[in-house]
């Protein structure tokens, strides 16, 4: 596996790829990897000739009094995870590299953000579009693989895609889950055992919504009263829970098949979400 820092150095590699008629698939992450991560380089390798998994902790989507500083890192064990993976080149720049200081052009993405996570994050949706733009531009994927646990954030990239034009398949990979069900997530070695067992409150309450949507229940606002009542059991802060088009992100007050559940809670100073698509088979 080839370690590359430079967005030049980058895209003179996917030239050469290019030149020979092979294809690049593209996993966008922010390290620290656990087996979500792995399974998005699986799918990779399975999309596209070469691999490339790009490793940068994207400051402009940090807001002021959140976790940048602390956001867990550990790039030895990193390159040894994406290397027994088959991963061919791990792209892992700097940020003045990413972001030299004269930089002044945002990619922003309307309507889809102003809601769920994009509320209480403001300005977080600009600097994952941006970035994911820029990863697009240097490394010139046939395909890129997101994970379905950011749902809102896989809404917005495949919106991005489709009004750019851009010739990029977007792979939408499950959520991953522990044995005990919660959703993988590097942000979860920050949670104490008592943190971590209140947590599962996300996945108690998928199962329960989706027992009631087999059961005939299509009233939005019946669930949504039951999901919050069953996560105020737990020590946790909800942020929202929304039932919306998985497309559009619009609130649905029925209940129907393109239906997700979100939820954003937060865990002691942990903020974690979770979603499901309530009528799809697992």
């Amino acid at each position: 596996m080839e370690i590359i820092r430079t967005p030049l150095e980058m895209t003179a590699w996917a030239n050469r790829v290019l030149a020979t008629g092979q294809t690049i698939a593209l996993v966008p992450t922010m390290g620290f990897f656990h087996e979500g991560h792995l399974r998005l380089m699986r799918k990779a390798t399975e999309n596209a000739d070469h691999a490339v998994v790009s490793l940068f902790v994207n400051p402009i989507q940090f807001g002021a009094n959140e976790d940048l500083g602390r956001y867990p890192r550990n790039f030895s064990r990193d390159c040894q995870l994406a290397q027994a993976e088959g991963v061919d080149v791990l792209f892992a720049p700097e940020v003045e590299d990413m972001y030299p200081a004269e930089a002044a052009t945002r990619v922003i993405v309307s309507g889809l953000t102003d809601g769920l996570c994009g509320e209480s994050r403001p300005g977080h949706f600009n600097g994952v579009t941006t970035v994911v733009a820029k990863l697009f531009h240097i490394v010139k994927p046939h395909c890129a693989v997101f994970g379905r646990k950011d749902f809102q954030q896989l809404a917005v990239i495949e919106r991005m895609v489709a009004d750019l034009n851009w010739d990029v398949k977007i792979v939408r990979h499950p959520i991953v889950r522990e044995t005990d069900g919660l959703a993988m997530s590097s942000r979860n070695t920050y949670l104490s055992a008592s943190e971590r067992h209140a947590a599962l409150c996300l996945f108690r309450a998928i199962g329960h919504a989706r027992r009631r949507v087999r059961a005939g229940l299509v009233e939005a606002t019946v669930l949504h009263r039951e999901v919050e009542e069953l996560l105020r059991r737990e020590a946790v802060i909800i942020e929202y829970v929304s039932f919306v088009d998985q497309s559009t992100l619009r609130p649905q007050a029925v209940l129907q098949k393109s239906t997700v559940l979100a939820m954003a809670i937060k865990v002691g100073t942990t903020r974690l979400i979770d979603n499901d698509i309530l009528f799809e088979e697992h």
